[in-house]
């Protein structure tokens, strides 16, 4: 009996965790839905921004032969310094969401520490940036709380800081990496090259049309400098929108699996109670049966 109720006990544990498990797939299936709407409209706007960029930028091409002349835009082959930003969750229970980043990260920084650039951390994400603490991994930032609740100012705080360092040659890249959302059972790592901008990847866009807009000379600098850094700091903000579709999928997927296998559970504990109580009754018919037959 002893085993019989230990058997229940489990079960009805694994009841329970399967009840919460299934509240946490709605829940996260309700804020996927918000999630998803605000990370498409602002791809919206990112991609226009990119595709203003990329006009202008293959105008100035066009205008000057040497190439374009701006501290955005200048390719170091050699970097002494770079940053590295990544996103990852504030909460867990979402699969492998926050693993992919982080060996993302993590690959990216020892490749460049191992060709003797030296590497500045900067993490938004409690997960990830637990992660690194634990591995002793110092950090120039550590931002809680933004990656669940995505904030324009404070992601414009954080970039804008590294950007500065970039215009002043204390640093020579700016490198971004974040998991984000491609539908509701795939999410995808990008690892993307905030600056310098990368004016070969400009260049290949041959989808953009241009339009009938003219870019003088005196203007070039004011414009692009003026429109990287806003391409620069809507990046920043769309990654963490984008992270936070991809998190509620994720963990949408996990909580969807780890309700399958409690259910799965509880079945096989029924059957091992079944077959367990079945042992018992014919234990004591067994011991009925045997005590009648002394008595005769």
């Amino acid at each position: 009996m002893a085993n019989l109720k230990e058997i229940k006990r489990k079960i009805a544990s694994v009841k329970g965790t399967q009840k919460t498990t299934r509240a946490m797939k709605l829940v996260s299936s309700a804020k996927l839905k918000r999630a998803e709407e605000i990370a498409t409209r602002s791809k919206v706007y990112a991609t226009k921004l990119t595709e203003l960029l990329t006009e202008i930028a293959q105008k100035m091409q066009e205008n000057n032969a040497e190439g374009i002349d701006n501290v955005f835009m200048k390719e170091n082959k050699n970097p002494k310094k770079i940053d590295i930003v990544f996103v990852t969750s504030d909460k867990g229970l979402c699969g492998g969401f926050n693993h992919q980043t982080i060996k993302q990260a993590n690959k990216i920084m020892q490749e460049y520490i191992d060709a003797g650039v030296e590497v500045r951390l900067s993490g938004v994400g409690k997960k990830g940036i637990a992660f690194f603490k634990y591995n002793q991994v110092e950090m120039l930032n550590q931002i809680d709380d933004l990656s669940s609740k995505p904030d324009y100012a404070r992601s414009t705080e954080l970039i804008d800081s590294l950007v500065k360092d970039y215009v002043a040659g204390e640093t020579d890249k700016i490198i971004l990496i974040h998991n984000g959302y491609v539908n509701m059972i795939l999410q995808k790592v990008y690892t993307q090259q905030l600056l310098p901008v990368d004016v070969s990847a400009l260049e290949l866009t041959k989808s953009v049309a241009l339009s009938e807009m003219e870019v003088e000379p005196d203007d070039d600098d004011t414009l692009l400098d003026a429109l990287v850094q806003k391409y620069v700091e809507y990046t920043m903000y769309y990654s963490l929108l984008d992270s936070l579709a991809a998190e509620h999928s994720a963990r949408m997927q996990a909580m969807d699996a780890a309700t399958n296998n409690a259910g799965d559970m509880v079945k096989k504990l029924s059957v091992k109670y079944n077959k367990a109580r079945q042992e018992a009754i014919t234990t004591e018919l067994i011991e009925i049966i045997s005590g009648m037959e002394s008595l005769k």
